[in-house]
């Protein structure tokens, strides 16, 4: 996961009063959002997930890849994306065995995220420098991270080139989440696993709730 500096945000004047309005140069003055600026296109769909990716060559040898770019593509059949740079280590063994799995990062994992980001496996045992345990999966070779709440098994159905970035589509085999996020009534709380995200380069773990899915139409209650 490369990390891009950006240009600096443009800063727009506070509001000096309920009557205040932006003026028609379209400058930012007066409310906040109403002054903007056009950037060339680039990647601004911020934040996003920072995942640690496990594949495995055809020789064996295991690796762990950070990847940014990755998301939900289909529910049903569950099908998510990830996509690689070609130069990376663990795209040939993805390429070759077409299996991957996708383990969700948090708070404590955060160090571990970002070496993983950095470091080639070319150059380390990311496991081993990371004490991190290796777990066997199910449907796949690629090694679970046990310290990881959730760990997605992918097999590929297609990979895409794009550009700078290959896109692997893939279904999801196999889920495995961790015990201790699970309350009395079996639902799981992936939240107390403290997850982070990945924004300009830099990582945030994700703050207060502010709703489930449906409040905005949900009828409130009589009391």
């Amino acid at each position: 996961m490369k990390k891009k500096e950006r240009p600096a945000q443009h800063k727009s004047n506070k509001n000096t009063g309920k009557n205040s309005k932006a003026p028609s140069t379209g400058k930012a003055k007066g409310s906040p959002g109403h002054g903007k600026q056009e950037w060339k296109p680039g990647n601004m769909l911020y934040p996003v997930p920072a995942v640690l990716v496990t594949a495995t060559g055809m020789d064996g040898q295991d690796n762990i890849i950070t990847v940014a770019w990755a998301g939900t593509v289909c529910t049903n059949p569950p099908m998510v994306s990830i996509s690689v740079r070609p130069e990376r280590y663990s795209y040939h063994m993805i390429k070759e065995t077409g299996e991957f799995v996708l383990n969700l990062s948090t708070k404590e994992l955060a160090y571990a995220t970002d070496f993983c980001g950095v470091k080639s496996g070319r150059e380390v045992d990311k496991f081993r420098e990371l004490h991190l345990t290796r777990q066997k999966a199910s449907k796949v070779r690629p090694p679970l991270i046990g310290e990881s709440p959730v760990n997605i098994e992918c097999k590929v159905s297609d990979c895409i080139a794009l550009g700078s970035h290959h896109m692997f589509l893939a279904k999801v085999a196999a889920v495995h989440i961790s015990e201790e996020y699970l309350d009395g009534t079996g639902r799981f709380h992936l939240e107390q696993a403290e997850p982070i995200v990945y924004s300009h380069g830099s990582y945030f773990a994700l703050g207060d709730a502010l709703g489930k899915f449906g409040y905005s139409v949900r009828k409130k209650q009589k009391k």
